[in-house]
């Protein structure tokens, strides 16, 4: 067993008395596809082995007995009364996943709760959307649940990070953490909801995760205006081509012939999109026949565009990627997540993992002071209860 699996068992009886069930949502890396989601894009992330860990066992009343080890915390909830929103708060997640299924029907029991996670914060590896599908997952498991809707969970993830927690974040995050499957990335196509298992077990490969240890400010605030940007361009272009909805509607050969009706910092947001789309669909192609090289060059690629043309990424991530570069047996990094901090992927062969993790430790620490944490990423499956 886990030693975290152990603490969240432990702590529960302590606090409860009573055995509970567990349940175990995983993080995830985005290979591929970054801010594509919002502009109803493709996406292509991968669970990891980093996860939200969830005790449960039913009440007799109707309360919400909540421990987050994150917190060091207990909250009673009530989610007959009506909801009050406070910023910031940990408790909005279970809040609204909680509450917007009980508005389609869902019977939600009261229970005695105990949640842990080893996925790092703000890191942009997906800790707030593991939380609340473990959470909505474990509640409908609890209340006699046995075929859950895994789509409607992830869309109602989806929406509690809108209504409840302020965050207008894509479907990517909250679909893989409730559908994802061990082995394999999940090509998501964030308009229809499509997706696609794509192998992604290599014995000669790995990708390993370089958290810079960094989170700027400046991240919600530039998130936002790169959404309002996306959209001032889509307006702009549809003056040229009036069908269209989104950037997924435009093509790399529509964008080369009427970009030059765009201002230059919308067109270079657009750009990005476009391209990165473009690079997504290649990315998917070259791994279903093994040529990961080239997927390594695409990830290449994909930073540059984040980084030149989208301008969300940052110093740390940057030097991040050139040293990971720099190398042996490196094929391809870039940045993944929203940026301004956050994570570097790498995609190493796996004869150079240990080295290359003691090298860019070194010198990543060299250049900035601060010490990464790296991990090689397991290709987990999504949310489900754990037998112990």
């Amino acid at each position: 067993m886990k030693q975290i699996i152990y603490d969240v068992v432990k702590k529960f009886q302590e606090l409860y008395q009573t055995q509970p069930r567990i349940f175990c949502c995983p993080g995830r890396v985005n290979l591929i596809g970054e801010h594509t989601d919002y502009n109803e894009g493709y996406v292509l992330p991968m669970l990891i082995n980093n996860a939200t860990y969830l005790a449960i066992a039913p009440r007799q009343d109707n309360k919400i007995n909540i421990y987050s080890f994150q917190e060091t915390q207990s909250v009673t909830l009530n989610i007959e009364q009506p909801f009050i929103f406070k910023k910031n708060v940990w408790t909005n997640y279970v809040e609204g996943i909680l509450r917007l299924l009980k508005s389609k029907n869902h019977a939600i029991l009261g229970a005695d709760v105990v949640v842990h996670s080893d996925i790092p914060l703000g890191a942009g590896l997906s800790s707030s959307a593991a939380f609340e599908i473990s959470v909505g997952y474990a509640f409908l498991s609890l209340a006699g649940s046995t075929n859950i809707d895994r789509v409607e969970l992830a869309l109602l993830g989806q929406k509690a990070e809108h209504e409840f927690v302020g965050t207008k974040c894509g479907i990517m995050d909250q679909l893989v953490c409730a559908t994802g499957k061990e082995n394999h990335a999940l090509f998501i196509d964030c308009k229809t909801l499509a997706t696609e298992n794509v192998p992604f077990a290599s014995d000669e490969y790995s990708i390993v995760v370089c958290n810079s240890m960094v989170k700027h400010a400046l991240a919600t605030s530039e998130y936002n205006t790169r959404r309002a940007e996306c959209e001032k361009g889509i307006e702009l272009l549809k003056e040229k081509m009036n069908s269209i909805q989104s950037l997924r509607n435009v093509t790399e050969d529509d964008f080369t012939k009427y970009s030059s009706h765009l201002p230059s910092v919308i067109k270079k947001r657009c750009a990005h999109v476009i391209s990165e789309n473009s690079r997504v669909l290649r990315a998917i192609a070259a791994l279903k026949v093994g040529k990961m090289d080239e997927f390594g060059k695409l990830m290449i690629e994909s930073h540059e565009s984040l980084k030149n043309d989208y301008a969300v990424s940052c110093h740390e991530l940057d030097i991040l990627v050139e040293i990971a570069l720099k190398l042996e047996g490196v094929l391809g990094a870039r940045m993944t997540g929203g940026g301004f901090g956050g994570c570097v992927i790498a995609l190493v062969k796996n004869e150079y993992i240990d080295t290359f993790k003691s090298n860019i430790a070194k010198l990543y620490s060299e250049k900035t002071s601060i010490q990464p944490d790296l991990f090689v990423a397991k290709c987990h499956s999504s949310v489900n209860e754990i037998k112990i």
